[in-house]
C-alpha cells in the first residue's frame, strides 16, 4: 500500500465516521483487529512496513523501549526491570532517575522467598499482583523472572533466583508467567542461561558437560516455554561454548526456537551484543542497552548504531543477509506487540494497593523458614517477656534499595522493628549493634572500626536489661553481598555479625536470630542461640510478615530451596579448585556435573547444615506408610502413590511433602535421590489428608551424552516420600518394564 492510499484508507474512514457509515470497514487494516487471528495480524503489518521500519524494530530506541511503527500506529514496547517489583522510572537514554513523584511501588518479596514458600498458588498470585503494577505504570513487559540454578554460595544474583532444583524452579515459575500474561503483560525469562556467577559474567566461559546442561541447567526454562508459553527469554552475558549466549546459535536458533518451539522474541541482556555477523544470525531479536555498537571512531554512539540497527539494514540492502531474516525477527517483535501494548483485553492494573501489600505480607510470611526452635522459644507470647531488645541494622534498613537491577523505589516499607514495637509497644528497645554502610552497587564502603566496636558495646550493654534478644541482621544489597555485578567473598556474616551474635548469646538471655539474605552462610553460633529464622527478602511488609510469624499469626511453613552447608568447602564446586569458581583466565568448568546441591550432598554423603527442603512448624505432622497401586511401570503408564499425612500438633499448620525417586542400581552414575514432585497441604489438628502422587515414565529418565537424548533404562527404583532431601519419612520399591 502507498502513502498516499493509506492517507486516503484513512480519510475515508473518518468521513465515513462522521457520517455514521460503515461502507468503508473492509479498508481497515487487519493488524488493528484485535480481533483477527495473531499470525494474519503480523502478516498484514509486515506487508505495510517498509525494511527501515522493520529495521527500527530490532533495537532499543533508549534504555527501557524499543520502538514501534508510528506511521502505522503500531506502538512501542516499555519494558521495565522487575524481579520484585516495577522498577522506577530513570532517563530516556542514561541510568539517572527520571526524579518521577508518581512511580512508588509495592516491593514483593524476592524470588528466593517465593521458591521457599513451595506453594505454586503463591507463583500465581506472585505474577498476577506483579503484573497489574507493571500494566498501571505503562509497561508491556516484565524482565523477569529468573530461573538460573543455584550452584554457589557465593553468586551475587542468587536472591534473583528460585533455588538449587530445577523440578522447584519449573513449577513455581510456571503458574507465575501464565498469570502476568493473563493480564496482558509479558514476562522476559532470563538470564538463559548458565549465568551462575557475577564474577566475570561480561565474558566468562561456561565448560559445562551436555548431561548437567540438559538435566540441571535447562529444565526451569523450558517448563517455562512449553507449559507456560512465556512470550520473551532474556539472553544471558556469559558465554557458552565460547559465544555469548544473547546470540548463541546453538542455545537460541537450535534448543529455544527449533527443538523447544518458542515462538516468543529473544532479547539481549543490556549491553549483552558484542559481534555484528553473530547478532544477526545468532537468534537475537531484540537488541537492548548496546553502548558500543558500529558507530564510527569518534562519532557519538545513537542507537541507530547498534548491531541490528543501520549496519544490519545496509547489510540486507547490499545482499549480505536476506530480508527474510529481518522479517523472521520483526515478526518476533510485533508478536510480542500485539500480545501486550496493542492487546485491549490487557488489564488496567493499580498501583500499591490493600490487596498488593495484603499479597506481599501473605507470600513474605509463607516463605520466612523456620530453622531452628529450641525449648518452643517461637512463637513469642504476648506477656512471657517484659523487655525486648531488637538488634541488628537489618531491622531498620531499607532492603528495597541496593541491589543493581532489583532495586525499587517504594512507597513505603515497614521494618522489623517498626511492626514488632506495633505489636509489643514500649517492651521492644533497639540497639544498632553493627554498621554496614550505604547500598552501594559499585564500590565497597568501608565502615570505622571505631563505629562497629562502638555499636556492639552498646548492644551488648542493652543485651543484659534484656529478657529476650531478637537479633536482626544477615546480608544485604550492597556490593559483595546479595547485588548485581559482584559475588560474595566469604561464607561467614559480614560486619562482625557472627562474633556479636555469640557474644549476645554468651550473656544468657535467649537469643532469636533471623536473618535476610538471598544466600545460604556459615552459623558457627547455632548451638548457642534457641531459634533460628531465614527471611529472605521480604519486601514492603517484611516486618509484618516476620511478626506474622513471630508471634504465631502464620504459622512457618516455608522450606529451604537450597542446601545450607556447614562450611563453604562443602558445596559441590568447590572440590574442584579455582577451575569451577570462579574459574581461571574467564574459563570457568563445571566438573561436578550432575551433582549440584542436594544431590551432592545426599549422594556423596556430606552432612548439611539444614538440607534442601528442610523447614520447622510450630505443629508437627506423621506421614503413613506411602502406597503404590501398582509395582511395575510400563511405557505410557504411570504408578499412583499415595501417602496419608496427619496434624499432630495443637495448631494448624502446611507441610510440604516431597517425593523423590532414585535408581538403585544404575547404569551410569545418577544421584541417590531427586525431587520429582512436591505438595504443600495445611491440616487442622487432628487432621489426615491423603496426598496423591503420579509416577510417570518420564521422571526415571536421565540424558544421555552419547545418545544426545533422555532415556531410561529398565530397573528398579524406590520413590521416597520426604520432608527435606535428607529426611525420608517412607520410601516404596517399584520396577520400570
Amino acid at each position: 500500500m502507498t502513502m498516499t492510499s493509506i492517507r486516503k484508507s484513512a480519510a475515508a474512514v473518518v468521513l465515513c465516521s462522521l457520517l455514521g457509515g460503515s461502507a468503508v470497514a473492509q479498508d481497515r487494516p487487519v493488524y488493528l483487529d484485535a480481533s483477527a487471528p495473531l499470525e494474519r495480524r503480523i502478516d498484514d503489518a509486515l506487508r505495510r512496513m517498509t525494511l527501515h521500519e522493520k529495521i527500527q524494530l530490532l533495537h532499543a530506541q533508549s534504555k527501557f523501549t524499543s520502538a514501534g511503527v508510528p506511521r502505522l500506529g503500531i506502538r512501542q514496547l516499555n519494558m521495565d526491570d522487575g524481579p520484585h517489583g516495577v522498577r522506577a522510572e530513570l532517563k530516556w537514554n542514561d541510568w539517572d532517575s527520571a526524579a518521577w513523584t508518581n512511580d512508588s511501588c509495592v516491593a514483593f518479596p524476592s524470588l528466593t522467598c517465593l521458591a521457599a514458600t513451595w506453594n505454586p498458588a503463591m507463583g500465581a498470585l506472585y505474577g498476577h499482583v506483579l503484573s497489574e503494577e507493571f500494566a498501571y505504570r505503562g509497561k508491556d513487559m516484565i524482565l523477569g523472572p529468573g530461573v538460573n540454578i543455584y550452584r554457589h554460595p557465593f553468586n551475587g544474583r542468587n536472591f534473583e533466583y528460585m533455588g538449587e532444583d530445577p523440578c522447584l524452579a519449573g513449577r513455581m515459575v510456571v503458574p507465575y508467567i501464565e498469570a502476568a500474561q493473563r493480564n496482558g503483560v509479558a514476562c522476559c525469562l532470563k538470564h538463559f542461561f548458565l549465568n551462575n556467577q557475577e564474577t566475570d559474567r561480561w565474558d566468562g566461559n561456561v565448560n559445562v558437560d551436555e548431561r548437567a546442561v540438559h538435566e540441571i541447567y535447562l529444565p526451569a526454562f523450558k517448563q517455562a516455554v512449553q507449559q507456560a508459553h512465556v512470550w520473551a527469554v532474556m539472553g544471558s552475558y556469559n558465554k557458552w561454548n565460547g559465544v555469548h549466549c544473547s546470540h548463541n546459535d546453538s542455545l537460541l536458533n537450535g534448543i529455544l526456537k527449533r527443538d523447544w518451539g518458542f515462538d516468543g522474541v529473544v532479547v539481549s541482556d543490556w549491553d549483552a551484543t558484542h559481534d555484528a555477523r553473530q547478532a544477526a544470525t545468532g537468534g537475537l531479536d531484540l537488541e537492548m542497552g548496546t553502548t558500543r555498537g558500529t558507530a564510527p571512531k569518534g562519532e557519538p554512539f545513537t542507537y541507530n548504531h547498534s548491531f541490528l540497527g543501520d549496519a544490519f539494514e545496509r547489510a540486507v540492502r547490499e545482499g549480505v543477509w536476506p530480508e527474510s531474516l529481518v522479517d523472521e525477527k520483526a515478526r518476533r517483535v510485533l508478536r510480542t506487540i500485539f500480545r501486550t501494548a496493542m492487546n485491549p483485553a490487557k488489564t488496567i492494573g493499580s498501583m500499591c494497593s490493600e490487596e498488593h501489600y495484603a499479597a506481599c505480607r501473605t507470600m513474605g510470611a509463607q516463605g520466612i523458614v523456620l530453622l531452628k526452635n529450641d525449648r518452643q522459644v517461637l512463637p513469642l507470647q504476648a506477656g512471657r517477656y517484659r523487655r525486648i531488645l531488637v538488634v541488628g541494622e537489618n531491622a531498620t534498613r531499607s532492603l528495597t534499595q541496593g541491589g543493581g537491577s532489583s532495586e525499587l523505589k517504594t512507597k513505603y516499607d515497614v521494618s522489623p522493628l517498626e511492626a514488632l514495637q506495633q505489636e509489643f509497644g514500649e517492651r521492644v528497645v533497639y540497639a544498632q549493634g553493627y554498621s554496614s554502610g550505604r547500598a552501594l552497587y559499585d564500590r565497597v564502603d568501608a565502615v570505622p572500626a571505631a563505629l562497629q566496636d562502638s555499636l556492639r558495646r552498646a548492644a551488648l550493654a542493652a543485651a543484659q536489661q534484656a529478657d529476650l534478644i531478637i537479633f536482626v541482621g544477615g546480608l544485604n544489597k550492597n556490593r559483595q553481598q546479595d547485588c548485581e555485578d559482584s559475588d560474595r567473598e566469604s561464607y561467614h556474616l559480614s560486619f562482625g555479625q557472627d562474633e556479636l551474635i555469640a557474644a549476645l548469646a554468651r550473656t544468657g538471655r535467649p537469643v532469636v536470630v533471623a536473618n535476610f539474605g538471598g544466600n545460604a552462610y556459615a552459623m558457627p553460633w547455632i548451638e548457642q542461640v534457641a531459634g533460628v529464622l531465614h527471611c529472605w527478602y521480604l519486601g514492603s511488609e517484611a516486618g509484618h510478615a516476620l511478626t506474622d510469624v513471630l508471634t504465631g499469626r502464620v504459622n512457618p511453613s516455608g522450606r529451604l530451596p537450597m542446601t545450607f552447608a556447614k562450611r563453604v568447602e562443602d558445596y559441590p564446586p568447590m572440590q574442584y579448585g579455582r577451575e569451577a569458581y570462579p574459574g581461571v583466565d574467564k574459563q570457568v568448568y563445571y566438573r561436578e556435573g550432575i551433582f549440584v546441591g542436594y544431590r551432592h550432598f545426599v549422594s556423596r554423603k556430606v552432612k548439611a547444615l539444614f538440607p534442601f527442603g528442610y523447614g520447622l512448624s510450630y505443629t508437627t505432622f506423621r506421614y503413613g506408610r506411602p502406597r503404590l497401586d501398582r509395582t511395575q511401570l510400563t511405557a505410557g503408564g504411570s504408578i499412583r502413590l499415595t501417602v496419608d499425612v496427619t496434624n499432630t500438633g495443637a495448631r494448624r499448620g502446611e507441610e510440604v511433602v516431597q517425593l523423590y525417586i532414585g535408581e538403585d542400581k544404575p547404569v551410569v552414575e545418577r544421584p541417590a535421590r531427586e525431587l520429582k514432585d512436591f505438595s504443600k497441604v495445611g491440616l487442622d489438628p487432628g487432621e489426615t489428608r491423603t496426598l496423591t502422587f503420579e509416577i510417570r515414565p518420564e521422571m526415571l529418565q536421565y540424558y544421555s551424552s552419547d545418545l544426545h537424548r533422555w532415556t531410561s533404562t529398565p530397573g528398579s527404583f524406590h520413590a521416597y516420600v520426604s520432608a527435606s532431601s535428607e529426611d525420608v519419612r517412607g520410601a516404596v520399591a517399584f520396577e520400570l518394564k
